[in-house]
């Protein structure tokens, strides 16, 4: 068995964080989410993956390389436009051959992994299974209708609908979905819909069977999604500490303090994590906080945040709170008098002032 992971997206719901880098290697709990995804892959069993890449591809293979980090075999398949889900299945099929695979979102995380999905299909004589979780918005959502424990509707995002199972965006399918992805029209925004392909699969008496997930799931598409998956990540880290903490410092709580990274004269309350070569300098780190590698926070106060790499905020004489907040990023108080704001904001930014 095979994996097929879609990491193509422009990512623009997370601009301006994404306009200098790939969308699935944004840290949460200051691991790529990109990274989860082959890490939940290879917990299944699977060490032969495809990653289906975009404009975004040369910083994507020059992070995940060829998989050897894990243990597997990573090949890159280049998608020229983003054309669908189904699109990319499509331009896949050289790669997929007759293997059965597993085909996951690359900006997705889920709770406990894929494994026993995975191992219900194998076992199984199904031609497709998709991922469902019960939301309270179906309305929102790709929507699945099911009869005798099988698939037999989709609706994307229905007024009223079927049921309150949605797709998750991870799916299992075998050699047949080549036929479904060749054989249906590309939908009124112009790209070829997975929806449409698993619902060919339906209406042609194939055997497609849900997979009711029961832990959480996140889409990390938007800043509000990091951050809650940030969190539900952070809850689950054991306490370690790697790097060095000194005697006037407290840190209490689950907190991951990585080597090379010091806490000098500062308290962190977890669950947080001080990625390597980090500093905290006479600074406050409240719960649900990563800070990622080389950040140096001195003198200010930071809670539920995603900090990037290579940041500099020192002097900030207010918290910063539920904030995603980029690489290479500085942030200080200005000396300058009448006290005044002065900024460079990137497109579609938001920023929130008292």
């Amino acid at each position: 068995m095979k994996a097929l992971i879609l990491s193509g997206g422009k990512g623009t719901r997370l601009y301006p964080i994404t306009y200098t880098s790939a969308k699935q290697l944004v840290p949460v709990a200051n691991r790529a989410v990109l990274f989860r995804v082959v890490d939940a892959i290879v917990e299944s069993g699977i060490t032969d993956i495809g990653i289906v890449v975009g404009d975004t591809a040369p910083e994507i293979e020059a992070v995940v390389g060829d998989g050897s980090e894990w243990g597997a075999k990573i090949t890159y398949i280049q998608q020229e436009a983003p054309l669908g889900l189904a699109h990319a299945v499509l331009i896949s099929e050289d790669y997929l051959g007759d293997d059965s695979f597993v085909m996951f979102l690359g900006d997705n995380v889920l709770e406990g992994g894929i494994a026993s999905l995975v191992e219900q299909f194998v076992q199984g004589d199904w031609n497709s299974q998709i991922v469902l979780t019960e939301v309270s918005n179906p309305q929102h959502f790709g929507v699945a209708e099911l009869q005798n424990g099988r698939v037999v509707k989709l609706v994307e995002k229905p007024d009223i609908p079927p049921s309150n199972l949605a797709l998750v965006g991870i799916y299992m399918f075998d050699s047949h979905i080549f036929e479904a992805v060749k054989n249906i029209k590309p939908s009124w925004r112009g790209e070829l819909e997975i929806t449409d392909a698993i619902q060919y699969l339906v209406d042609h008496g194939y055997k497609v069977y849900p997979y009711i997930h029961e832990g959480w799931w996140i889409d990390t598409g938007k800043p509000g999604d990091l951050l809650d998956c940030n969190r539900l990540l952070l809850e689950t880290m054991e306490a370690n500490t790697l790097g060095s903490i000194d005697p006037e410092s407290c840190v209490s709580g689950r907190v991951v303090i990585e080597k090379g990274a010091e806490v000098i004269n500062s308290t962190i309350r977890g669950p947080a994590i001080i990625g390597e070569n980090s500093r905290i300098v006479n600074a406050y780190i409240g719960p649900f906080t990563a800070i990622y590698h080389d950040v140096l926070i001195e003198r200010s106060e930071i809670e539920h945040c995603i900090i990037m790499e290579n940041c500099k905020i020192t002097d900030i004489e207010a918290r910063i709170e539920d904030s995603v907040i980029g690489r290479h990023v500085e942030i200080t108080r200005s000396p300058l008098r009448p006290k005044a704001y002065r900024m460079t904001i990137g497109d579609y930014s938001q920023i929130g002032m008292l």
